[in-house]
């Protein structure tokens, strides 16, 4: 993605600077995204406060890669939240009525496989992105 400063209602406009300056903030905040896996996901918290700092600095390229990164973050967190409320309930509605056990065990593993899943997808989608950064291709 080229510098984008058409004013269109499809494209962001970005803020004027060297497309170079953001691109620091752009590798350290995919690679503490891809070391967020063995940190317990602590590190994904200081990559993101990298991404909204790199932000206004930053353009063309890296400003894609940055937008990228945040909306990564917020999409997972979401999902995350979601999965978690989802075993909860059905922890409760366990504990609650033992009976629907038959089916509220089965579906709290499936949620918990689907969290295993959504991790392992953040971190192949941020090492994707690292190599595309590095490679000068959009995110």
């Amino acid at each position: 993605m080229a510098d984008a400063k058409t004013g269109s209602n499809r494209e962001p406009t970005y803020s004027p600077g060297h497309e170079s300056e953001g691109k620091p903030a752009a590798l350290i905040a995919w690679g503490l995204y891809i070391l967020s896996l063995p940190s317990a996901n602590l590190l994904v918290i200081v990559g993101l406060i990298v991404a909204y700092a790199g932000r206004s600095g930053s353009s063309g390229l890296s400003r894609a890669h940055i937008d990228a990164q945040i909306g990564l973050f917020w999409s997972v967190f979401w999902w995350t939240i979601l999965l978690w409320v989802a075993i909860g309930i059905c922890g409760v509605s366990f504990l609650a009525a033992p009976v629907t056990g038959i089916v509220l065990v089965p579906l709290g593993l499936l949620l918990g496989l689907g969290l295993l899943f959504l991790t392992i997808w953040f971190t192949i989608k941020s090492i994707i992105g690292l190599v595309r950064l590095v490679g000068g291709e959009a995110p």
